[in-house]
């Protein structure tokens, strides 16, 4: 029984964060906000295996940041962007957010940029960074107009890694770690020589 227990618990602590009336953990955080039907679904569990975006390889991206400056990722060509999509009301997303921050500012090839998945004025989105303050750019998106080359989050966090040529290299749905994205980076820089050296088939 006690080890029944204790395997609910973990699963509840590694979901993913979602929109919900009655939040079943301490995790799973309400009330929700206006959300389109798409991005209402059960979320998968955190710690699925990294997939590509649907079948876009190289997305586009480009956005006003809540400074009022404007993103583009294709001007980010050349290091490694994590993209991470999250809200205020997301606990998992809040504790993950000075991780992400520390790696933006202390790796010069990792960037991040942060898009708020949810209806907030900006006002309101500036207030609350006063309290949870992050080094990255953060842009609001419209929950019914999201970026069109991005999978609609079903779930919160999300967060995509691209390789500095403008691919995607990994999606994850769930919390991530600075130690995450490291091992992305690591893996594909090792793989990077391989694919350099690899006979050409005659």
């Amino acid at each position: 029984m006690r080890t029944v227990v204790a395997a609910a618990l973990l699963a509840g602590l590694l979901s993913a964060c979602q929109p919900s009336t009655a939040p079943d953990t301490e995790d799973a955080v309400a009330p929700a906000p206006a959300t389109p039907p798409s991005a209402s679904e059960e979320a998968a569990p955190a710690g699925t295996k990294p997939a590509p975006a649907g079948d876009v390889t190289h997305p586009k991206l480009v956005l006003t940041t809540l400074d009022g400056a404007t993103y583009d990722l294709a001007a980010h060509r050349g290091k490694w962007v994590v993209v991470n999509f999250w809200a205020t009301w997301c606990a998992p997303c809040l504790k993950e957010m000075p991780e992400l921050s520390a790696l933006d500012a202390m790796r010069e090839h990792i960037e991040v940029v942060g898009l708020a998945y949810e209806d907030i004025e900006p006002a309101e989105m500036k207030a609350f960074l006063l309290e949870h303050p992050v080094v990255y750019p953060i842009a609001i998106v419209d929950t019914y107009d999201p970026p069109a080359d991005f999978d609609t989050p079903r779930g919160l966090p999300m967060t995509y890694v691209i390789a500095p040529d403008g691919s995607v290299a990994s999606k994850i749905l769930g919390p991530v770690t600075a130690q995450d994205i490291e091992d992305v980076v690591a893996a594909a820089d090792a793989a990077q020589p391989a694919r350099a050296t690899a006979p050409e088939s005659t």
